[in-house]
């Protein structure tokens, strides 16, 4: 028996000035720009609509006429969330709406991980989700630019960083070079699912002390008392890119997955 498609929209924030690679979403990986690489990804999840919310009309032109749409947003959000908000008035999505936020850095992201976030929202109380995967060796869980979470038992997020957590005490303090067994370390993936409604909150909310200092969007909502889901992935998603090394190995990850 077959099950109808959970229908859901994604949004892409592209935000063309990035800190550690300027110029990102038109960094060309196997001769096409990462933007459209990530729109492609959305659409083969089946999404009900793929909008790109861009902040540079350079970006904006590489999309044309490729089956997305581009909602050109202001340049000075502070998180993709916030940017993507602005898309949510702009195309009057209804309150119920699910919006999955793909970031505009994960060109390999899986279809099968991209409807599973929306899953989760759906089956859940909390009004955003995200997913995680389990962190395989000590650089990952030592990596400022992985992001750990932990979560209760009910599988809502308690923490997210770019620390190790939760910290071994005992078993680092023996040794600091392997993983000890028998400890749940994650590391996020930086996609969401949340209702249109919440979205459009999220950004009326405060930025918060946590969310600053550790430059995690997702910890505004925790810190004004809102529940995030966390599901693990269905499928592995391939690390994002950051840097112009991380762009490197993207395009021997792409020879070697033709």
């Amino acid at each position: 028996m077959t099950h109808p498609q959970l229908p859901f929209v994604v949004a892409i924030p592209a935000r063309f000035a990035s800190t550690r690679l300027p110029g990102k979403p038109l960094r060309e990986l196997g001769g096409i720009p990462l933007v459209l690489r990530v729109a492609q990804r959305a659409q083969l999840a089946g999404a009900e609509q793929v909008v790109v919310a861009v902040d540079d009309a350079r970006v904006a032109a590489v999309l044309s006429g490729q089956g997305v749409e581009v909602c050109m947003t202001r340049v000075e959000h502070a998180s993709g969330s916030d940017r993507l908000a602005e898309c949510a008035t702009h195309y009057g999505w209804a309150a119920d709406t699910i919006v999955v936020n793909l970031q505009g850095d994960e060109p390999f992201a899986p279809a099968g991980g991209i409807r599973a976030v929306a899953q989760a929202l759906a089956e859940d109380a909390a009004p955003m989700a995200t997913l995680a995967a389990p962190i395989g060796d000590v650089e990952e869980l030592f990596d400022p630019n992985a992001v750990k979470l932990v979560r209760s038992r009910d599988g809502h997020a308690l923490y997210f960083s770019r620390a190790p957590v939760p910290w071994a005490r005992d078993a680092f303090v023996a040794d600091r070079h392997v993983l000890p067994p028998g400890i749940p370390f994650l590391r996020h993936i930086g996609i969401y699912a949340y209702r249109a409604g919440f979205l459009t909150h999220f950004a009326r909310l405060p930025r918060t002390p946590l969310e600053q200092a550790e430059s995690l969007e997702q910890l505004r909502v925790l810190e004004h008392g809102y529940p995030i889901a966390v599901r693990l992935t269905p499928e592995p998603f391939p690390p994002g890119i950051d840097t112009a090394e991380d762009l490197q190995r993207a395009e021997q990850w792409l020879r070697s997955h033709p």
